[in-house]
């Protein structure tokens, strides 16, 4: 028996509250499909998109969705379903899903699908079951089908953060991943890596063995300096035999 969706109560978030900015430069920019009339607005759109859902401040060629784009390029598919296919891709999945907990995925899903923060603690609880019940894929139908997606952009919006307040745009201030999976890789960093790049280094020293030759001094002299040979001037002698290391 599947677990519903557990009730919580919305809080008064800065998005649901009617404010009076005057738009400036850093207001938040909607991307319409219905807009995107040339080649350039197009890729504009979709890179909107990109960065919107993925977060990342430059899309590598491996995680653009060509499928996806084509598909939108056409409109055989809206906008809706093209942020419903980023957030159920791999790279989404590699990059949110597979570093995070429920909770956190919930966070960074909210914030890039919905365009605002949970609203408490209880939110983030009641997606994590519906994650844990359902599965990923349902948690994002859930989301791209609600009511709350659908009021504020519809079929041909590009998600984006709804009435920046104070702080900077979520994608500055929201790691992909929190700190316990940060410190998970670091000691895995510092427990194997440090290891294998000892044995890579011991793999690479080359030991030369000493061969001790041994030398016949029985023809050298060294002459003594000291100052009573100065004034007599006898000459010093040393053992005639003994070993030297030679390489």
């Amino acid at each position: 028996m599947a677990i519903p969706l557990l009730d919580y109560r919305p809080s008064t978030q800065n998005q649901r509250v009617a404010g009076f900015e005057i738009p400036s430069e850093e207001s938040p920019r909607p991307y319409r499909i219905e807009n995107a009339t040339s080649d350039g607005e197009f890729q504009a759109l979709v890179w909107a998109a990109y960065r919107q859902v993925f977060s990342e401040h430059e899309t590598l060629r491996s995680h653009r969705q060509v499928t996806l784009e084509t598909q939108l390029k056409n409109r055989s598919i809206t906008v809706r379903d093209f942020i419903r296919g980023l957030a159920k891709s791999d790279v989404y999945r590699k990059l949110v899903v597979e570093t995070n907990s429920n909770y956190r995925i919930v966070e960074l899903t909210l914030k890039r699908l919905l365009g605002r923060a949970p609203y408490s603690k209880d939110e983030e609880i009641s997606w994590s079951i519906k994650i844990a019940t359902h599965g990923f894929d349902a948690f994002i139908d859930a989301l791209i089908n609600s009511g709350e997606y659908q009021e504020n952009f519809g079929e041909n919006i590009v998600p984006f953060q709804r009435r920046r307040y104070k702080d900077r745009p979520f994608n500055l201030v929201t790691p992909r991943y929190a700190d316990y999976w940060r410190d998970r890789l670091e000691d895995q960093r510092y427990k194997w890596g440090d290891i294998n790049n000892f044995r890579a280094m011991a793999r690479e020293v080359r030991v030369t063995p000493m061969n001790f030759v041994s030398v016949n001094t029985a023809n050298i002299r060294i002459p003594d300096m000291t100052r009573d040979a100065q004034v007599t001037g006898t000459p010093a002698s040393i053992s005639p035999s003994a070993s030297f290391p030679v390489r």
